[in-house]
């Protein structure tokens, strides 16, 4: 049964930095693309950044790009999202995703398992 359990959320300020991190099991980690999606209250789950299987192949939405990196341990089966510059409209649940088709896509259909999510919200 697979897994992935996202934790490092939390309370920060603008301008401030976070770390999120995704423990996955049950699932060849190794052979899985990885994404983080976010949603706000109120608005659709929306794409922040996904990973290759090697950790060399990224992808990330506009809004983030430059100031959010995606990384991933595969010795560890663990995919990272570091935040920083964080700004108020990045407050929402994060959530990390796991596919089992190569590619780095941003819909969140094409992504097969998901984690309960992490709430991240950013004070102004």
């Amino acid at each position: 049964q697979v897994q992935l359990v996202e934790s490092g959320g939390g309370l920060v300020q603008a301008g401030g930095s976070l770390r999120l991190s995704c423990a996955a099991s049950g699932v060849a980690f190794s052979r899985v693309v990885m994404g983080w999606f976010r949603q706000a209250p109120g608005k659709e789950r929306e794409f922040v950044a996904t990973i290759g299987w090697g950790g060399v192949a990224t992808r990330y939405a506009e809004s983030v790009k430059g100031r959010f990196t995606i990384s991933r341990d595969n010795t560890k089966n663990t995919v990272f999202l570091q935040m920083s510059s964080l700004k108020p409209e990045d407050t929402a649940v994060y959530y990390c995703a796991a596919s089992n088709l190569w590619d780095l896509r941003s819909e969140s259909g094409w992504y097969n398992y998901w984690g309960q999510g992490t709430q991240v919200t950013v004070s102004s």
